[in-house]
This record gives C-alpha cells, structure tokens and sequence, in this order.
C-alpha cells in the first residue's frame, strides 16, 4: 500500500510509531518506509516533536542514590587501575657498569616513576570531572523523561487526529496536547471522559484552552477503560453523574504503553 496516497493512514501510523504502540512487523516496514519515502519520515518526524514536547510538564524523577553510588564506584576502580598501569610502564633496570651510574638510573627511574604517577593522577582526575559532567547532563535528561504508561490519540468524525493523551500514573498526572486546529468557542468548553466497559460516563476533568495542559487523576479512574471522548459543553462543563450533555468531539481508544 502507498501510504503517501492514504494521508489519514499515514498520520495514524506514525502518531503510533512515536508514541510506542506500534510494534514487531508493522513497526520494522513502516521505519523502512520512512527511511525510503520523505513524506513519511516527515510525518513520522512530526509526531515525533508532538510527543517530546511534552516532556516541559512533566515532572523531575531523581535516579535512586544506590545508582551514583555504583558509578563513583566504578570511576574510583578505573582511575586505580590507569595509575598503576602507567607506573609499571616505566622499567627500572639499573646497568651493571659502576655504582656511581646505577645510583643515577636509579634516581632517574625513580623521578619517572613519580611523573607517570602525577601524570596518571592528574589524568584520572580530568576524566572524572569529564565524567562527573556527564553524569550531570545524564540526570538531567532523565529528570526530564516522562513515565508515560497509557496513551490515546482522540480522533474527529473524519478520523484526523485532534488530541493526544497519555497518562503518568507514578505522578497522577493526564496530559493533553491537541494536535489538531479545532478551537472551542469563548462561552464553550471542553469536557474529558472515560467511557468504562460498564456503566456510565466519568469525567475527568474540564480542559483549558491551552494546546497543552495537565489534569489530575488516579490509576483507578483510567485502569480497565477502554476509551476516551471529548465532548463540547458549556462554559465550566457539567457534573460527572449527568454525563455529556452535547456534542461528542473527539473519541479514541485508550491504550497501555508496553516497554
């Protein structure tokens, strides 16, 4: 199939590419594809920053402190090693040709062995800090890592991409970034769902106007559901137990991410 000719397709495909639910075979030909075809490594480009951008919300995770413990470790073990190394690199063989020259080799010897020692040590200490700079940079980037657990992509009636959804259940934490062009009007508002397997509609929160914004909610309120709709209410929205009250947007199926 020519995904260039199918557009809808080819957004789908790679909004699950970048998100992470697109696996095995399907994954495999569709990154073959996007390395052939520059419209679908543009599209597949694009989903790509959709989802990283979202990382500005989320929030700061720090590495468990047994983990930087086991890299000073290491660094330490490594930085001993090169000592040594660099200081039997330097043999001390004094010639059999006087006492007066072998007292000399040995002060040579000995002065050498000691310069390789400082070298080795001041070396050691550079890549440590080298190192150390690294670490940092690595937590940092970590720190800005979301731990992202279920994802959604909310379509509209003509099956076009309008909303993204995932779900931070370490944080409680439901981001929601549209990526489509539709803008609710002033005195309307937007209003999340969770459409469970059984009974009635659960609100989920009431969403601003911003492209992208956070609501807060527990595993209980999205484990076991399978879908998610947007629906189009008045100004603040509606109590959860009346359910939607107009026209549903936006709709799509929740998915668990598998790393």
């Amino acid at each position: 199939m020519n995904l260039i000719q199918h557009p809808e397709l080819l957004d789908r495909l790679a909004a699950a590419h970048a998100l992470g639910t697109l696996r095995g075979g399907a994954r495999r030909r569709f990154e073959a594809m996007a390395r052939e075809q520059a419209p679908v490594r543009a599209a597949a480009l694009v989903w790509q920053s959709r989802v990283s951008s979202m990382n500005e919300l989320q929030t700061p995770q720090q590495p468990a402190p047994a983990v930087w413990t086991r890299i000073e470790n290491l660094v330490q073990g490594e930085s001993q090693q090169q000592a040594m190394a660099a200081a039997r690199a330097q043999p001390v063989r004094p010639p059999a040709t006087g006492w007066l020259r072998s007292l000399a080799l040995w002060r040579g010897a000995t002065a050498a062995g000691a310069l390789a020692t400082v070298l080795a040590l001041v070396t050691a200490v550079g890549l440590r800090d080298n190192l150390g700079a690294q670490i940092n940079e690595l937590q940092a980037r970590l720190s800005t890592t979301p731990q992202i657990e279920y994802v959604a992509v909310l379509n509209d009636d003509q099956a076009s991409a309008s909303m993204l959804v995932t779900f931070d259940p370490k944080n409680g934490k439901l981001t929601l970034q549209r990526v489509g062009g539709f803008q609710e009007a002033s005195d309307k508002s937007l209003q999340l769902w969770a459409l469970p397997p059984s009974g009635g509609p659960r609100s989920l929160g009431v969403l601003s106007q911003e492209r992208l914004l956070q609501l807060t909610a527990g595993v209980g309120d999205v484990r076991e559901v399978p879908t998610l709709a947007i629906s189009l209410e008045p100004k603040g929205g509606v109590p959860s137990e009346r359910g939607p009250t107009g026209p549903v947007l936006f709709k799509g199926a929740l998915i668990q991410k598998m790393l």
